[in-house]
């Protein structure tokens, strides 16, 4: 996946697993989130001892496809990618990674709002996300 700038490693916790010794569906969720997180870390637009009430972000519209299972003890990690920035929405790509085959288990297009937690509403997209985000990917 060499379209992808940003990879967040991942552990497959005993936990993550459903009773047919698989990763549970709904982990990707988590998986995802936690990759997002750090990406927006990585890129300057949050910090971890910063609240989102400050300047939120909200999934909006979440799209998973799975291709492939994935067990307890495989390496992985979650690319991430901006796709499209629009006027309060923030589109991003990612895909869960085997680090030793290659092989992708899942993928997902994931729509945030950027969202004032006070006011309750949707806001633009900040200025300065748009421009480190565009400047990253290269948009």
């Amino acid at each position: 996946m060499s379209d992808y700038k940003f990879f967040h490693p991942t552990e497959v916790r005993y936990g993550d697993l459903d009773p047919q010794g698989h990763v549970n569906n709904a982990k990707y969720l988590t998986y995802f989130e936690q990759a997002r997180i750090y990406y927006l870390i990585q890129l300057g637009l949050f910090s971890k001892d910063q609240s989102f009430m400050e300047v939120g972000v909200i999934v909006a519209d979440i799209h998973i496809t799975y291709h492939a299972t994935t067990h307890y003890g495989d390496p992985i990690h979650v690319g991430v990618k901006t796709v499209k920035i629009g006027n309060k929405s923030i589109t991003t790509e990612q895909s869960l990674i085997n680090t030793q085959t290659g092989k992708v288990s899942a993928t997902a297009k994931i729509v945030l709002v950027t969202f004032d937690y006070e006011g309750l509403k949707p806001i633009p997209v900040p200025e300065e996300w748009r421009k480190k985000i565009s400047e990253f990917e290269n948009l």
